[in-house]
């Protein structure tokens, strides 16, 4: 252990004692020169990947690589918004990453293209594509965190794909900072990740992307990110040149326009493309497509820009074929080969997206048909490679898979402020079969840090959901755990962290391996109460209801028979009638003046309610509501669909 720490202090010495000086960077970076990047040869242009966990402050590096640059004008509106790459509603309120965008900032003769990745293993897929188009990463790691599971997911994917690491250690203005044990813990996790001589002889930045600005080492004086744009032109290097002259790119990304079609994203490995070239896409069927070129697309900032040729090296978009898929070949003639494309980590999660049979459907939104819900989802899957479709045997029922849970509540989420109504069923694992019939099953690596006064209840909940724990590692206040668990055991997991916690644990998990079945997992250990009318929930029923368990409706709220108004404090299920209300008669009654004392009903969100649902219910989706019903809504029907399974 000491020859290793050895090694590894010897390693940052080895970092600090040959920085960049201000005169490497004076010699680098002259002037800024407003350049196309049709002028940019390969030898100027620089593609680069931003990695990071979720709130290590990769987007908000970002905005300031893109403000110092000169990308935006000083009076130019968004030069004063913060996260400006987080271009989506959701991702500015949930605060993550959740589609890989490009960008772009030119720096004297260089033209330097950045990708900004998600943090959350259940985009991953979002990851994985966009490593083709990059030569490095800069790697960004909280200074007091260090890299946590998802670093280490993503890190993975681009030593995979051989990129050179920067490592940008940030947020190095907090009180509790700790630079230097960061900086092993990186160093810890690059020869954990079996990382190359290359990979492993990494520079070092040190930065605070909220003040703006970045060091070598740290107590230097700085006030700008000259040390990183300097490191970035200086280690990252050019693309490479391929050994054919002939064009050649490889689809990453997709896009859709309504006025130009479908608009591929990728880099060119070889060879030029010039607006109205014939073209040939290659399919994964092995089919040959011919088409003319009619559009390119680059990057200046974040405006997409038009330009008339691009050339090897350059990240650009390619308008001119209907077809073309993520992972597909694009060159010149029919009788060149296909690009190779790195497969994609399998979907682990299914889950079942149906059209609303409801009796409050079409009141709030307006997209409710099958017909509607198909093409939206057809549409999703066409730039979204993780996300797996199939129609079932039953007419409005279709099937998703996917990575997670979270990455499907995000997307039923997007369909829900579109407009659509749709029900949702309880995720459920995907089983696969060894060479002898048994059946195998995902395990996914999570990492737990929890105070210490509740590591008892965690590890707890961690055995009833079959997971094993692998390491422990304590601090002053605080335990991190690191286990194996059945992907089915962390369904719900999550809440049950934060109700034992208070809100404080934090817990992040990747996909591991399939593993043998571990057995039976209880999902939810109470009942549920069961409207058993149709009309308007009264507070006085609802006061005597509540003595049964916990509401998830307030009074006044349109309920209707088989919707599910809150949780049983026993095992089954108990139908209840909400609408009842107090009959009015010229008697008075002791009870008179005397208010109704309603506990405030448990507000359910999109994650929480997936998480929450049995195998014979649904969530129902509307753009304003979000209700818990059964599948069965008729209590008759729904008792005789039982009696028949358990015969």
């Amino acid at each position: 252990m000491n020859s290793k720490r050895t090694l590894v202090n010897k390693r940052s010495a080895d970092i600090h004692s040959n920085p960049l000086t201000p005169g490497d960077s004076a010699a680098i970076f002259p002037t800024l020169l407003n350049e196309n990047i049709e002028n940019f040869d390969m030898e100027h242009i620089r593609n680069i990947a931003i990695i990071a966990h979720v709130d290590h402050g990769k987007t908000t590096l970002v905005d300031q690589l893109l403000k110092q640059s000169g990308t935006f004008r000083a009076n130019q509106a968004i030069s004063n918004e913060v996260r400006i790459m987080d271009s989506m509603d959701l991702e500015r309120e949930k605060g993550i990453t959740i589609r890989a965008k490009n960008a772009s900032f030119k720096w004297n003769h260089y033209h330097v293209n950045i990708v900004d990745t998600p943090g959350h293993a259940d985009f991953g897929g979002e990851v994985e594509r966009c490593m083709k188009m990059v030569d490095g990463v800069l790697l960004v790691v909280d200074a007091h965190d260090g890299p946590q599971a998802q670093t280490k997911f993503v890190l993975k994917k681009a030593f995979q794909n051989g990129a050179k690491p920067i490592v940008v250690i940030n947020k190095i203005d907090r009180e509790n900072a700790r630079p230097h044990k960061v900086l092993d813990m990186v160093f810890d996790l690059f020869l954990e990740l079996n990382a190359t001589d290359k990979q492993l002889d990494f520079p070092v930045i040190y930065a605070s992307a909220r003040d703006g600005y970045a060091m070598n080492e740290v107590g230097q004086e700085s006030e700008t990110m000259e040390p990183l744009f300097a490191a970035i032109i200086k280690h990252i290097p050019a693309p490479a040149k391929s050994d054919v002259s002939y064009f050649q790119m490889l689809a990453s990304n997709l896009d859709y326009s309504d006025y130009l079609g479908r608009i591929a994203y990728g880099r060119i490995v070889s060879g030029r493309v010039s607006v109205g070239d014939t073209a040939v896409c290659i399919h994964k069927d092995g089919r040959r497509e011919r088409s003319n070129v009619t559009s390119l697309f680059s990057y200046e900032g974040l405006a997409k820009v038009e330009i008339k040729h691009a050339s090897a090296g350059d990240i650009v978009g390619l308008t001119g074929f209907e077809e073309v898929y993520i992972g597909e070949t694009i060159t010149d003639t029919e009788e060149r080969f296909p690009l190779p494309f790195v497969d994609i980590d399998p979907p682990t999660i299914t889950m079942q997206i149906c059209i609303n049979d409801g009796p409050l459907v079409g009141r709030e939104g307006k997209l409710l048909t099958a017909r509607q819900i198909r093409e939206r989802l057809v549409r999703e899957t066409r730039t979204n490679v993780s996300i797996i479709f199939s129609d079932t045997d039953v007419s409005g029922h279709f099937e998703l898979q996917a990575r997670g849970e979270m990455q499907i509540a995000i997307l039923v989420e997007q369909m829900r402020r579109e407009g659509f109504e749709l029900l949702v069923s309880r995720p459920e694992v995907i089983f696969q079969r060894d060479e002898t019939g048994n059946v195998l099953e995902p395990i996914e690596s999570v990492y737990i840090d929890v105070p210490t006064e509740n590591l008892g209840d965690i590890l707890q909940s961690l055995a009833n959901r079959k997971g094993a724990i692998v390491n422990m590692s304590h601090a002053a206040t605080s335990v991190t755990v690191e286990a194996e668990v059945p992907t089915r055991g962390l369904i719900g997991f999550g809440t049950d962290l934060v109700n034992c916690t208070k809100g404080v644990g934090v817990m992040s998990h990747l996909f591991k391996e399939y593993a043998p079945y571990k057995g039976e997992i209880p999902t939810r250990y109470n009942g549920v109460l069961v409207s058993m009318e149709q009309g308007t929930s009264m507070g006085y029923s609802l006061e005597t209801i509540q003595e049964r368990g916990r509401l998830f409706i307030g009074p006044q709220e349109e309920i209707y028979a088989g919707m599910i108004i809150g949780e049983n404090a026993r095992p089954d299920d108990m139908p209840v009638n909400p609408c009842k209300a107090k009959r009015l008669n010229n008697m008075r009654s002791s009870g008179d003046g005397k208010g109704l004392a309603l506990a405030a009903p448990i507000v359910m969100t999109l994650e929480r309610s997936l998480e929450y649902i049995g195998p014979d219910e649904y969530v129902e989706v509307t753009p304003k509501s979000l209700r818990l019903r059964k599948k069965i809504l008729d209590a008759g029907l729904r008792k005789r669909s039982k009696d028949k399974v358990i015969a």
